[in-house]
């Protein structure tokens, strides 16, 4: 993905502490800090797109909030199976892909200087697409499926709260 604005977009480095302590709620994912000039392990997209290997989650100063958040979002959503030889590439069918999606809202959710409509303004930026148009108006009119998936998996609970549970 290329970012299509020019517009800041929101950095792990500014909210390192913060996402690393949400992450770290998703036992085991751990998440590894990259010099900056480094290259990201495990990035499908590359650099500065977070990495997965394992429970291990890649990020880099310059790396997108909504990033670190969609790649743990994978790590959550997949089978235990998939997780055990997660290298890169996250897989998934497009119901898992919306799950992930939906997951990375309610996560930024969670960290109160992110928020769900500063992740969208910067997933829409960076170039994310829904039929809708935009990521606010997919979550808010197109998104009853992704959520229906994660209470299925017991990701989220009845009121729309990460579980903090990975999927089994």
């Amino acid at each position: 993905m290329t970012m299509k604005t020019e517009d800041p977009m929101l950095r792990y480095l500014d909210h390192q502490q913060e996402i690393d302590a949400l992450l770290r709620r998703f036992k085991p994912l751990q998440p590894i800090r990259v010099r900056a000039g480094e290259t990201i392990p495990g990035s499908y997209w590359g650099a500065p797109e977070a990495g997965l290997i394992g429970s291990m989650i890649y990020l880099r100063e310059d790396t997108p909030v909504h990033s670190a958040l969609h790649e743990a979002g994978h790590f959550v959503c997949m089978d235990a199976a998939r997780r055990a030889a997660l290298q890169t590439d996250a897989g998934g069918d497009f119901a898992e892909e919306d799950a992930v999606c939906y997951l990375q809202v309610l996560m930024a959710e969670q960290l109160p200087a992110v928020g769900a409509q500063r992740l969208f303004a910067d997933m829409d930026a960076w170039g994310y697409s829904f039929r809708f148009g935009s990521s606010a108006a997919w979550f808010e009119q197109d998104a009853d499926e992704a959520r229906e998936w994660l209470l299925r998996h017991q990701l989220i609970d009845d009121a729309g709260c990460p579980s903090w549970c990975l999927r089994i």
